[in-house]
């Protein structure tokens, strides 16, 4: 019964691997001569079918098997000691064929071919014997359902909280009885999955009950409370941004200056430690700083951390009731209550029952079951034995165990392979996308299809099944639920290991591949033993080593030179092991990212025909790469952003299997200049050139074939910064009219072009996708592309044109393109920014240009530009808006320390405009709008009175600030304005 739920055994992606990368008799035969002959070959694959054929039932019957799960770590052993040494042998194979020395070749043969023979032999003979284990163990071949990872949609929108309608008013009770306190301290108690972080977060981001609070921060703690990095991670958290103290007397000092005098909401989710001493000392200043009514609140499975917490008021958070739980259940299964089928919701709610109120599981079954309304298929996830597997001996919980046999092999794998990381760590999509990649986790891609899209299909399917979600206040980062990362630490063994999860012991063991030490808490005992295990593939090394007692350089040197099957490497620290790095012939992720002290790297480093992707992301004084680059032929991931390249070194257009290069430096000679783009085929995504004025013709741009580039999305053409006088204005224009883009590009960068006018093609309404445009420093600019014909155009920003003195038609329609004359100008702009224009004067705006979407208006520094006409221009511009009608909210001062700034920001039902004293004025005549609640005015100390202005009768409140005379007359109740005001319901002047 259970062997049917099997979407597909974990361990037989791994196999089937292996099976791609099976030698061919002529690689064979050019590494090993004669040595390794087709029988051994043949062994290996006749051991490898058998032993896949069991693995599904072995994965079911290893949670009540110990020798079972034994028996699958030694076969996952043994396959990744075989994808190692067939590895090795093609990649022999790939080099020699490129190598002429005859000495080279027999080299390796003499030296190396018996142990390499040898080394096959005992991995054959291992999985043979693990073959012929199969009765003893009681495994036999089942069938494997044949369920597809890929759905048609993918959902990743949070469903709705059910059945907290209760505790959500005793919370908030709780809160409201304790508003008088100086601090009041509580904790939300539940075990696992009951929804602690759900409530929390549903508290956290009410509106209405964080209104009057001056600052609030979310930090996840989790099994490691330290002091000192939770304190600084509240700080962050303030900031928004770094903290760089470390000692513990300069954090607390920081945090008590941050606290000091304001309300605050602070949240420490899933907190574990029962310390009192490292709570006392935590909470210091939290207790001694802060206004009335601040709040800590806690999640926690345990109610003895509620206890050590001093005057810590605990919640005990309840199961949910079968009926909440099968709304939960029948939400994500798309089970619509009304009319869903009689016979699936019987068992739908049989199911939910054993769920036991956790409405984590619920909402992972009924994810599982959204595309499957199947009365069969349902009856399986019933009757499966796993709901018999014990929670009390593991951390899992069964319905997420079935929810992870449902998945594909490939799916598995990509799941488990997170156990690589600590709890609650925060990864980029695209990240963990890269490092499934190469370590050959994916599906091989359809015809037309590219491993990163097969990677981008698996992420959201997983994210569709909730093994991951978004993280709280940053859309680019997502993280594992605490539960499912449990399962995964679990799932994934000891070939997975993360420093976090090492215990006192700090012990890596043998069998580890996959390995992430975060260096800041990392000793020299446990650095020192990373060179132990030999069979290392991944070796991700985050943060600054902190351990007084090591020898870094010596430790990494032994790492690099024992670890020689390493796939995945990043760390910071080349400099001492610059000529290692040529040696690890297997690697295919080198990550040197934020290494701020290299200037060069090794020549050896192109040596390694396996790279794929090369991170340099902000080494900061990294000036040249080497001359040898372009042998790295399966590169496919080039990130040289934030460093301080000069040019590209040499025939870079060898590199054809780029599919990201994020930027490109154009050099003054014949094979490193901009056409040697035009062998990059296959770029997506982003692109920066640079160093545009090394181009000597208009022919080096056309072959640079930009056009065929139908990938790129986002394109930023740089010229370099210094003398604008150019030979030829119209070879500058006929450079940048071959640099076109293709017309799928979604945003356009322009900085230091030398030209006086833009090409035609700038502005075209055939850029039906572009959402973003920025135009900088163009010095030599006299008038601006005609933008407003771009139909999806959301942002455009204007910076520096120092020669532009005035802006008209040219700007909305262009007068030679007959298919743009029908189309209002503008039509989706909703930001407009014009910054640092010394000789603009004139902007006209007619009736017929309005920009009817305009959510933001800033000019700043343009100070030709007259008052009176930024009056016309303000009030023509906000009084058309198409939203103006809704506005309930209107803000009229200075916003800005900066007094050469005017600005409108249009947000929701609140209006905004700041500036000189004519847009003032402007947006005083705003004050007839009909739906208008609430008038703001700040900083406005020459404002005298709002004669002739009627205030509309919807008015409820008027709060000035620091407006002087007209302050003062509101206080005093003045002849001329006290008429106006007082029918007021609220007025507040300061």
């Amino acid at each position: 019964m259970a062997g049917a739920l099997v979407g597909g055994a974990f361990l037989s992606g791994f196999i089937n691997v292996v099976f791609d990368r099976f030698l061919t008799m002529d690689a064979i035969n050019l590494v090993l001569g004669k040595k390794l002959g087709s029988d051994l070959v043949q062994r290996l694959k006749t051991a490898l079918l058998g032993a896949e054929a069991l693995v599904a039932d072995a994965e079911m019957k290893q949670f009540g098997n110990p020798s079972v799960r034994k028996w699958l770590d030694s076969l996952r052993d043994a396959v990744y000691c075989a994808e190692d040494l067939l590895d090795t042998v093609l990649t022999k194979a790939v080099t020699q064929k490129e190598e002429s020395s005859s000495w080279s070749l027999s080299f390796f043969i003499n030296r190396d071919r018996d142990d390499m023979v040898d080394k096959i032999e005992g991995v054959v003979r291992g999985i043979e014997d693990l073959g012929k284990q199969k009765d003893f163990l009681g495994l036999e071949k089942i069938p494997t359902g044949s369920s597809s990872w890929r759905t048609p949609s993918s959902s990743l929108v949070k469903g709705s909280v059910y059945g907290r309608e209760d505790d959500k008013k005793a919370l908030i009770k709780m809160l409201n009885d304790n508003n008088d306190h100086h601090l009041f301290v509580f904790a939300i108690v539940g075990i696992g999955g009951i929804g602690k972080t759900t409530l929390a977060q549903w508290l956290y981001n009410n509106a209405e009950l964080m209104e009057g609070f001056d600052l609030k921060a979310w930090v996840c703690v989790s099994e490691k409370f330290e002091v000192v990095e939770t304190t600084r991670n509240v700080i962050k958290q303030i900031h928004g941004g770094t903290c760089s103290l470390d000692d513990f007397n300069s954090l607390h000092n920081a945090l008590k200056e941050e606290l000091s005098n304001k309300k605050f909401f602070i949240v420490l989710d899933d907190v574990w430690s029962d310390d009192g001493d490292k709570w006392s000392n935590f909470m210091t200043p939290f207790q001694q700083n802060g206004r009335k009514g601040s709040i800590v609140l806690l999640t926690t499975r345990e109610e003895n951390v509620a206890s050590a917490v001093q005057n810590c008021q605990p919640y005990f958070l309840r199961k949910l009731s079968e009926d909440y739980c099968w709304s939960v259940f029948a939400e994500n299964a798309s089970f619509p209550q009304s009319n869903g089928r009689a016979a699936l919701e019987e068992i739908g709610r049989k199911i939910v029952k054993k769920c036991d109120g956790l409405p984590l599981a619920a909402e992972t079954l009924g994810r599982l079951l959204r595309t499957n309304h199947d009365v069969e298929e349902w009856n399986k996830i019933l009757m499966s034995d796993i709901w018999e597997f014990s929670v009390e001996k593991s951390k899992i919980i069964p319905a997420l165990l079935i929810s992870y046999f449902h998945l594909s092999p490939y799916l598995k794998r990509c799941f488990v392979y997170c156990a690589l990381f600590p709890k609650d760590f925060e990864f980029v999509k695209h990240e963990l996308i890269f490092l499934w990649m190469i370590e050959d986790l994916l599906p091989s891609p359809k015809r037309g299809e590219s491993l990163e899209e097969v990677g981008c299909e698996c992420f959201d399917e997983l994210t569709s099944r909730l093994f991951f979600t978004k993280s709280e206040g940053f859309d680019d980062y997502f993280v594992m639920h605490d539960l499912l990362h449990d399962l995964a630490i679990f799932l994934a063994g000891d070939f997975y290991c993360n420093s976090e999860e090492l215990g006192k012991e700090e012990e890596i063991k043998i069998q580890t591949r996959h390995l992430f030490v975060d260096l800041s808490h990392c000793s020299s005992k446990l650095y020192n033993s990373i060179s132990k295990v030999e069979s290392l593939r991944t070796l991700l090394l985050f943060g600054n080593f902190s351990s007084p007692n090591c020898n870094i350089e010596g430790a990494t040197c032994e790492i690099l030179s024992k670890c020689k099957y390493l796939r995945v490497l990043s760390f910071r620290k080349l400099d001492e092991v610059r000529n290692l790095i040529g040696k690890l012939i297997h690697l295919r992720y080198l990550n040197l990212s934020w290494t701020d002290d290299i200037k060069t790297l090794p020549e050896s480093l192109c040596n390694l025909c396996n790279l794929q992707i090369l991170k340099l992301y902000q080494c900061s004084e990294l000036t040249t790469l080497p001359s040898g680059l372009h042998n790295l032929v399966n590169l496919r991931h080039l990130d040289i952003r934030g460093t301080s390249l000069k040019e590209m070194p040499r025939k870079m257009s060898k590199l054809n299997q780029l599919h990201v290069l994020s930027s490109f430096v154009v050099g003054k000679h014949k094979d490193n200049g901009v056409q040697e783009l035009g062998g990059m085929v296959n770029l997506h995504g982003s692109v920066e050139i640079k160093k545009l004025e090394n181009i000597v013709d208009v022919e080096e741009a056309k072959r640079a074939k930009i056009m065929d580039k139908k990938h790129i999305d986002e394109l930023c053409l740089k010229w370099s910064s210094g003398d604008d006088l150019v030979s030829s204005t119209q070879k500058e224009r006929d450079i940048l009219d071959n640099l076109q883009p293709q017309n799928g590009l979604k945003e356009l960068k322009i900085k230091g072009y030398k030209g006086t006018i833009f090409p035609d093609w700038l502005g075209n309404c055939s850029y039906e996708n572009m959402t973003r445009v920025s135009l900088k420093s163009c010095n030599n600019c006299c008038m601006l592309p005609s933008l407003g014909q771009l139909p999806s155009l959301k942002s455009l920003r204007i910076e520096g044109f120092d020669q532009l003195r005035s802006i008209g038609e040219e700007f909305y329609k262009n007068g030679g393109d007959h298919h743009s004359s029908h189309i209002a100008p503008f039509p989706s702009l909703e930001t407009l920014v014009f910054h640092n224009m010394a000789c603009w004067e004139v902007w006209h705006v007619s009736e017929s240009e309005r920009f009817p979407q305009l959510r933001k208006l800033e000019i700043r520094n343009c100070p030709m530009l007259k008052e009176e006409m930024l009056n016309q221009v303000f009030f023509r511009i906000v009084s058309s808006l198409s939203d103006v009608s809704k506005v309930r909210k209107l803000r009229i001062g200075d916003l800005f320390i900066n007094r050469q700034t005017e600005a409108m920001f249009l947000n929701g039902g609140t209006l905004s405009i700041s500036g000189c004293e004519s847009v003032m004025e402007s947006a005083l005549k705003l004050l007839r709008l009909t739906s208008l609640q609430q008038l703001h005015i700040d900083w406005c100390p020459k404002l005298e009175n709002m004669e002739g202005e009627k205030l509309p009768p919807s008015l409820l409140l008027l709060q000035l600030r620091w407006c002087g005379l007209l302050g003062e007359q509101c206080k005093n109740k003045h002849q001329l304005i006290w008429p106006k005001i007082s029918n007021i319901p609220g007025c507040v002047y300061f």
